[in-house]
């Protein structure tokens, strides 16, 4: 395995120092602690109320006669040949099943997860170490079920429910709690998890309270200094009108598909791009036009919207503590687009939109719904239905040319999308004019299409401030599959711009830029005002630094090769981190480090096939066919018909006997 002691080697000795200091500074801090949801609701009675019968309060509890929703009394579930047991007793519930070790045997469960419309429920493999199963309770219909009905994993795959990918502490727990610190240890690979509160109270959004009590029992005073970073209220972060981006990141940090930068919830008030790395619209996750495809939460389909740019925000349509919309049916929607209009929002056409002339269909029908033309519906998990938050006009037009969905076909099964595309056309003749949409560019860049009018529609895209950020920087990241100097030089104005996701992904197609000059572009970021930036900054560098050739970036560059290293090392736990320490210990010429990275990888996930295949590359580079030769056995035997492992054993041929 790769150690953090391991990365600081690979980093070099100066980043270790600004770990040091990081640490230092963390220390010197006075963060207002944590105080638990009953202390606010004691003041708080409505709030609280609303709150206790939330979704957000029932996200983690323990297993008690009341949280558990399931069917524990001797139940059986078989799904695919393996049968599962639910049992309760004097300690407690547990469920029998297939463990990591390919055994049946019983689990106690460790804690509930969600309350509707399915249950899960969490167990550990091991002291500290909790899996959330694949097996859940659906509370709406009643009875058990399988999350993937049509897989069939061996207890050894990374996708087991006993793997990396199903582990609580690293994938979910953070927001499903309060204050959460992941506390995973890469030497013992074990896991001492904490947190201030399971579930999702109060000061995971509020921020910790003890500030605030102290100003609240004080008389409403406050000594500012007593405290680090707190407001005249005593909070982390402050909530105001005028700000609606503050309320929406601090959303955003649960309700968006995205990497975390560090272990342990953000403090609130943090911004999102100093805490996490948001996933752009790629393949797998989005359609080309930017719709959902994957689970990819909120926030990704947002930041697309039209409402996000006029600054509407998560409680102008859900109750703040309940999560509940603020109204029923389409009066969500009405309170802003009627004749009436919102004064919040001056720039909004006041017509009805209710009415048959702008939907066409009969008032009071599914189809007469705003959320069924302008938030298409997708299920996850079996049964739990989201909506896209992109409120998109549909455009059945793009669905007929790239296979995109659209909200028609959805309702009309029975018909194509050129037929929908042509009522659409009928009824609204400007909807599809203008320039040519965006996805046209991404779906072709998609399919790997090398016609040099790909890449100008992408620059153009990228350079578009009428595009949403997310948009402009999922240009970015699928240019560099054609950059070239001149590319480089058309998109190098980006590194500059005020949304840190452009910024980050504007560094992509640098890589295209000679070295002096990509220092010259990228240098300045290292030193940016969020740390997503920063990190993407260093890693767009690596090469540079690991030369050691700039000694004019010195200071700016460790203390960012420090938060890449560290950022790495919260994530040590994850198969895809191992492969990125392994490529940084490649850029370094460290290739020890980088077949240590490799092996731990493939470890974690045994299907990596190109760990495998890289841990063989790097020990016959290094004369150790025969281990080579071992690697390639395990890794076949993990992925038995990979042609790749297949064709690399072949070309180094039999093993050569020692002398």
């Amino acid at each position: 395995m790769i150690s953090s002691r391991a990365l600081a080697i690979l980093f070099g000795s100066l980043s270790a120092i600004c770990t040091a200091s990081f640490a230092q500074a963390v220390q010197s801090g006075k963060t207002p602690g944590y105080v638990a949801s009953p202390t606010c609701i004691s003041c708080h009675r409505t709030a609280g109320e609303d709150w206790s019968s939330s979704h957000h309060a029932r996200a983690w509890n323990e297993p008690t006669e009341g949280s558990v929703r399931g069917n524990f009394d001797d139940a059986v579930f078989t799904h695919k040949g393996v049968v599962s047991r639910f049992t309760k007793g004097a300690g407690g519930f547990a469920i029998e099943t297939v463990g990591p070790d390919g055994l049946s045997r019983p689990f106690a469960v460790v804690g509930t997860v969600g309350t509707a419309p399915l249950q899960q429920y969490l167990v550990e493999t091991e002291p500290g170490r909790q899996q959330a199963l694949d097996l859940a309770w659906d509370t709406g219909r009643g009875g058990w079920y399988n999350l993937y009905p049509d897989q069939t994993l061996p207890h050894s795959d990374g996708l087991h429910w006993s793997g990396p990918y199903k582990n609580w502490n690293a994938r979910c727990a953070e927001c499903h709690a309060t204050g959460y610190e992941k506390r995973y240890s890469p030497q013992s690979r074990k896991y001492a998890s904490i947190q201030a509160e399971k579930s999702i109270g109060c000061e995971a959004c509020h921020g910790p309270g003890a500030a605030h009590v102290a100003w609240a029992r004080s008389g409403k005073r406050l000594d500012k200094t007593a405290w680090d970073g707190v407001n005249e209220r005593g909070f982390t972060i402050h909530f105001e009108r005028e700000k609606a981006g503050v309320e929406i990141q601090q959303c955003a940090g649960c309700h968006a598909r995205r990497e975390p930068l560090g272990d342990t919830s953000p403090l609130p008030g943090t911004p999102f791009a100093d805490a996490y790395r948001l996933a752009l619209l790629r393949d797998g996750l989005y359609h080309p036009d930017g719709q959902i495809r994957d689970e990819v939460y909120v926030y990704g389909s947002f930041l697309q919207s039209k409402m996000y740019a006029r600054g509407v925000r998560c409680t102008d349509c859900h109750n703040a503590h309940s999560g509940a919309l603020k109204a029923k049916g389409n009066a969500v929607c009405t309170q802003c687009h009627s004749p009436a209009g919102n004064p919040d929002f001056p720039s909004l056409k006041k017509i009805r939109y209710e009415d048959p002339k702008h939907h066409f269909h009969e008032s009071g029908s599914t189809g007469a719904q705003c959320k069924s033309c302008h938030m298409i519906e997708r299920v996850y998990m079996g049964i739990d239905g989201r909506r896209d938050h992109s409120f998109r006009v549909p455009r059945p037009d793009l669905s007929a040319a790239i296979g995109t969905p659209n909200a028609c076909t959805d309702c009309h099964k029975d018909k194509p999308a050129a037929w929908a595309a042509a009522e659409i056309s009928q009824r609204f003749p400007d909807t599809g004019s203008g320039p040519a949409h965006y996805a046209m560019a991404f779906s072709a860049a998609r399919q790997g299409q090398t016609d040099p009018a790909i890449a100008d529609a992408l620059i153009e895209t990228a350079l578009s401030s009428a595009q949403p950020g997310i948009v402009r920087a999922t240009a970015l990241d699928l240019l560099r599959r054609y950059a070239t100097p001149e590319i480089a030089g058309q998109t190098a104005g980006l590194l500059r711009d005020p949304d840190p996701l452009v910024r980050a992904a504007a560094i992509l197609p640098q890589r295209a830029a000679p070295a002096n000059i990509r220092i010259e572009r990228i240098g300045p970021l290292l030193q940016d005002a969020r740390r997503s930036v920063r990190i993407a900054a260093a890693h767009g560098l690596l090469d540079v630094l690991a030369a050691r050739s700039s000694p004019m970036l010195a200071s700016a560059a460790h203390r960012a090769l420090g938060e890449y290293q560290r950022s790495l090392a919260a994530k040590a736990d994850f198969p895809e981190t191992q492969l990125a320490i392994a490529g940084t210990a490649l850029v370094f010429k460290n290739y020890r480090a980088a077949e240590a990275a490799f092996v731990e990888a493939a470890r974690l996930d045994p299907q990596r096939a190109d760990a495998w295949a890289m841990i063989a590359r790097l020990r016959a580079a290094l004369g150790d066919v025969q281990g080579a030769v071992q690697a390639l056995g395990d890794g076949l035997a993990a992925n038995p018909n990979d042609p790749n492992l297949a064709k690399i054993l072949q070309d180094l041929g039999p093993p050569k006997r020692r002398k």
